[in-house]
Protein backbone atom coordinates (compact mmCIF):
# COMPACT_ATOMS: atom_id res chain seq x y z
CA UNK A 1 0.00 0.00 0.00
CA UNK A 2 1.35 3.55 -1.01
CA UNK A 3 -1.45 5.70 0.07
CA UNK A 4 -3.96 5.40 2.95
CA UNK A 5 -6.37 8.21 4.40
CA UNK A 6 -7.63 7.60 7.68
CA UNK A 7 -10.97 9.19 8.99
CA UNK A 8 -9.76 12.58 7.35
CA UNK A 9 -11.33 16.02 6.90
CA UNK A 10 -10.70 19.23 6.09
CA UNK A 11 -12.64 22.29 6.71
CA UNK A 12 -13.06 25.58 4.97
CA UNK A 13 -12.76 28.88 6.96
CA UNK A 14 -16.30 29.15 7.13
CA UNK A 15 -16.53 25.50 8.92
CA UNK A 16 -18.05 23.37 6.11
CA UNK A 17 -16.54 20.67 5.68
CA UNK A 18 -14.08 20.38 2.10
CA UNK A 19 -13.88 16.02 3.11
CA UNK A 20 -15.37 14.60 5.52
CA UNK A 21 -13.92 11.26 7.21
CA UNK A 22 -12.01 9.94 3.94
CA UNK A 23 -11.06 6.59 4.33
CA UNK A 24 -9.01 5.19 0.83
CA UNK A 25 -6.30 2.53 0.85
CA UNK A 26 -4.39 2.91 -2.47
CA UNK A 27 -1.82 0.29 -3.69
CA UNK A 28 0.93 0.81 -5.68
CA UNK A 29 0.83 1.03 -8.90
CA UNK A 30 -2.66 1.70 -9.20
CA UNK A 31 -4.54 4.36 -11.46
CA UNK A 32 -6.88 6.16 -9.87
CA UNK A 33 -9.64 8.64 -11.32
CA UNK A 34 -10.67 11.38 -8.92
CA UNK A 35 -14.25 12.14 -9.71
CA UNK A 36 -16.83 14.80 -8.46
CA UNK A 37 -18.81 18.50 -9.31
CA UNK A 38 -16.71 21.74 -8.32
CA UNK A 39 -16.66 21.75 -5.01
CA UNK A 40 -16.72 18.24 -4.07
CA UNK A 41 -13.26 17.68 -2.44
CA UNK A 42 -11.30 16.72 -5.79
CA UNK A 43 -8.96 19.66 -5.46
CA UNK A 44 -8.41 19.12 -2.19
CA UNK A 45 -7.44 15.90 -1.90
CA UNK A 46 -4.87 16.32 -4.44
CA UNK A 47 -3.44 19.22 -1.69
CA UNK A 48 -3.55 17.09 1.19
CA UNK A 49 -1.27 14.64 -0.82
CA UNK A 50 1.18 16.71 -1.57
CA UNK A 51 0.74 18.11 1.72
CA UNK A 52 0.58 21.64 0.44
CA UNK A 53 -2.53 21.62 3.45
CA UNK A 54 -2.42 19.83 6.50
CA UNK A 55 -5.71 17.59 7.80
CA UNK A 56 -8.07 19.02 10.59
CA UNK A 57 -8.84 15.70 11.92
CA UNK A 58 -7.22 12.01 10.51
CA UNK A 59 -4.04 10.84 9.27
CA UNK A 60 -2.25 10.49 5.43
CA UNK A 61 0.40 7.68 5.11
CA UNK A 62 2.45 7.36 1.80
CA UNK A 63 4.79 4.72 1.43
CA UNK A 64 3.91 3.70 5.38
CA UNK A 65 4.68 7.31 6.51
CA UNK A 66 2.45 9.64 8.08
CA UNK A 67 2.80 13.00 6.28
CA UNK A 68 1.36 14.88 8.84
CA UNK A 69 4.52 15.05 10.99
CA UNK A 70 7.12 15.13 8.60
CA UNK A 71 10.00 18.09 9.45
CA UNK A 72 10.64 20.12 6.81
CA UNK A 73 13.90 17.73 5.29
CA UNK A 74 11.11 15.13 5.27
CA UNK A 75 8.31 17.32 3.28
CA UNK A 76 10.98 18.15 0.53
CA UNK A 77 11.91 14.16 0.40
CA UNK A 78 8.18 13.81 0.26
CA UNK A 79 7.92 16.40 -2.51
CA UNK A 80 10.79 14.39 -4.40
CA UNK A 81 9.00 11.03 -5.01
CA UNK A 82 5.39 13.07 -6.00
CA UNK A 83 5.02 14.96 -8.85
CA UNK A 84 2.47 17.01 -9.48
CA UNK A 85 0.21 18.39 -12.58
CA UNK A 86 -2.12 21.12 -13.27
CA UNK A 87 -4.56 21.86 -15.20
CA UNK A 88 -3.55 25.60 -16.18
CA UNK A 89 0.34 24.58 -16.70
CA UNK A 90 2.35 26.28 -14.21
CA UNK A 91 5.02 26.62 -16.58
CA UNK A 92 7.19 29.66 -16.00
CA UNK A 93 7.39 32.03 -19.13
CA UNK A 94 10.31 33.61 -19.00
CA UNK A 95 12.45 30.31 -19.09
CA UNK A 96 12.86 27.49 -22.02
CA UNK A 97 10.87 24.50 -22.09
CA UNK A 98 14.35 22.34 -21.46
CA UNK A 99 15.05 24.93 -18.43
CA UNK A 100 11.21 24.80 -17.30
CA UNK A 101 12.05 20.58 -16.91
CA UNK A 102 15.64 20.91 -15.73
CA UNK A 103 14.31 23.28 -12.67
CA UNK A 104 13.00 20.13 -11.01
CA UNK A 105 16.38 18.36 -11.51
CA UNK A 106 17.96 22.04 -10.14
CA UNK A 107 15.81 21.91 -7.37
CA UNK A 108 17.16 18.49 -6.11
CA UNK A 109 20.62 19.59 -6.60
CA UNK A 110 21.05 16.71 -9.27
CA UNK A 111 24.71 17.20 -11.35
CA UNK A 112 24.88 19.36 -14.42
CA UNK A 113 25.46 15.93 -16.60
CA UNK A 114 22.82 14.17 -15.46
CA UNK A 115 20.13 17.22 -16.58
CA UNK A 116 21.84 17.74 -20.32
CA UNK A 117 20.91 13.71 -20.63
CA UNK A 118 17.96 13.15 -18.67
CA UNK A 119 15.51 16.01 -19.96
CA UNK A 120 16.20 15.64 -23.58
CA UNK A 121 15.39 11.64 -22.79
CA UNK A 122 12.02 12.69 -21.28
CA UNK A 123 10.66 15.36 -23.52
CA UNK A 124 11.32 13.06 -26.38
CA UNK A 125 9.06 10.11 -24.64
CA UNK A 126 6.46 13.25 -24.29
CA UNK A 127 6.74 13.90 -28.23
CA UNK A 128 8.58 16.65 -27.62
CA UNK A 129 11.75 16.58 -28.19
CA UNK A 130 12.39 19.49 -30.88
CA UNK A 131 10.50 22.29 -28.47
CA UNK A 132 13.28 21.91 -26.31
CA UNK A 133 14.32 25.73 -27.11
CA UNK A 134 10.68 27.35 -27.13
CA UNK A 135 8.81 29.66 -24.88
CA UNK A 136 5.68 28.05 -23.27
CA UNK A 137 4.25 31.05 -25.12
CA UNK A 138 4.99 29.25 -28.46
CA UNK A 139 3.47 26.27 -27.30
CA UNK A 140 0.10 24.85 -27.89
CA UNK A 141 -2.08 23.86 -24.92
CA UNK A 142 -1.38 20.70 -25.26
CA UNK A 143 2.14 21.07 -25.94
CA UNK A 144 2.29 23.03 -22.55
CA UNK A 145 0.34 20.15 -20.79
CA UNK A 146 2.83 17.76 -22.25
CA UNK A 147 6.24 20.00 -20.90
CA UNK A 148 4.09 20.24 -17.28
CA UNK A 149 4.48 16.41 -17.54
CA UNK A 150 7.52 15.85 -18.44
CA UNK A 151 8.91 18.28 -15.61
CA UNK A 152 6.41 16.25 -12.96
CA UNK A 153 7.93 12.59 -13.78
CA UNK A 154 12.05 13.77 -14.55
CA UNK A 155 12.79 13.06 -11.25
CA UNK A 156 11.21 9.16 -11.72
CA UNK A 157 8.88 9.96 -8.27
CA UNK A 158 6.82 7.09 -7.37
CA UNK A 159 3.60 8.80 -7.12
CA UNK A 160 1.97 11.81 -10.10
CA UNK A 161 -1.20 13.83 -8.90
CA UNK A 162 -3.06 15.13 -11.72
CA UNK A 163 -5.72 17.85 -11.26
CA UNK A 164 -7.63 18.03 -14.12
CA UNK A 165 -4.59 17.69 -16.80
CA UNK A 166 -7.17 17.76 -19.66
CA UNK A 167 -9.29 20.42 -18.69
CA UNK A 168 -8.49 22.88 -21.29
CA UNK A 169 -7.82 20.24 -24.10
CA UNK A 170 -9.63 19.08 -27.39
CA UNK A 171 -10.66 15.19 -26.86
CA UNK A 172 -7.87 14.61 -29.46
CA UNK A 173 -5.16 16.41 -27.45
CA UNK A 174 -6.53 14.79 -24.46
CA UNK A 175 -6.35 11.16 -25.84
CA UNK A 176 -2.62 11.36 -26.93
CA UNK A 177 -1.84 12.96 -23.08
CA UNK A 178 -3.74 9.87 -21.70
CA UNK A 179 -1.28 7.72 -23.66
CA UNK A 180 1.27 9.02 -21.89
CA UNK A 181 0.07 8.78 -18.39
CA UNK A 182 -0.86 5.02 -19.32
CA UNK A 183 2.84 4.66 -20.63
CA UNK A 184 4.17 5.80 -16.86
CA UNK A 185 1.29 4.00 -15.15
CA UNK A 186 2.73 0.74 -16.52
CA UNK A 187 6.27 1.50 -15.78
CA UNK A 188 5.16 1.32 -12.24
CA UNK A 189 4.02 4.32 -11.14
CA UNK A 190 0.83 5.34 -9.00
CA UNK A 191 -1.11 8.10 -10.74
CA UNK A 192 -4.66 9.74 -8.90
CA UNK A 193 -6.07 11.97 -11.49
CA UNK A 194 -8.85 14.23 -10.78
CA UNK A 195 -11.09 14.92 -13.41
CA UNK A 196 -14.49 15.82 -14.62
CA UNK A 197 -14.02 13.84 -18.22
CA UNK A 198 -16.74 11.05 -18.53
CA UNK A 199 -15.50 9.94 -21.38
CA UNK A 200 -11.92 9.26 -20.40
CA UNK A 201 -12.92 7.60 -17.27
CA UNK A 202 -15.32 5.17 -19.59
CA UNK A 203 -12.62 4.32 -21.97
CA UNK A 204 -10.06 3.71 -19.43
CA UNK A 205 -11.60 1.31 -16.99
CA UNK A 206 -9.96 2.31 -13.62
CA UNK A 207 -10.35 2.52 -10.81
CA UNK A 208 -12.99 5.32 -9.37
CA UNK A 209 -12.92 7.35 -6.20
CA UNK A 210 -16.47 9.57 -6.29
CA UNK A 211 -16.22 12.60 -4.10
CA UNK A 212 -19.45 14.34 -3.59
CA UNK A 213 -19.94 17.26 -1.02
CA UNK A 214 -16.29 16.27 0.91
CA UNK A 215 -17.85 12.90 1.19
CA UNK A 216 -16.98 9.99 -1.08
CA UNK A 217 -19.29 8.13 -2.40
CA UNK A 218 -18.02 5.23 -4.70
CA UNK A 219 -15.34 3.25 -4.97
CA UNK A 220 -14.86 0.76 -7.26
CA UNK A 221 -13.26 -0.17 -10.76
CA UNK A 222 -14.82 0.85 -13.86
CA UNK A 223 -16.92 3.98 -15.64
CA UNK A 224 -18.20 6.66 -14.31
CA UNK A 225 -19.87 6.68 -10.78
CA UNK A 226 -22.18 9.69 -10.59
Amino acid sequence: MIIQMTNVCKKYEKGKAALNDINIEIQKGEFIFLTGQSGAGKSTMIKLLFREILPDEGQIFVANRSINRLNNVEVVRLRRNTGVVFQDFRLMETKTVFENVAFAMKAIEEPWFLIKRRVPEVLEKMGIGDKADSFPRQLSGGEQQRVALARAVINRPMIILADEPTGNLDPDTSDDLMNIFSQINAEGTTIIMATHDKRIVNEKRKRVLALKGGELVGDAVGGWLL
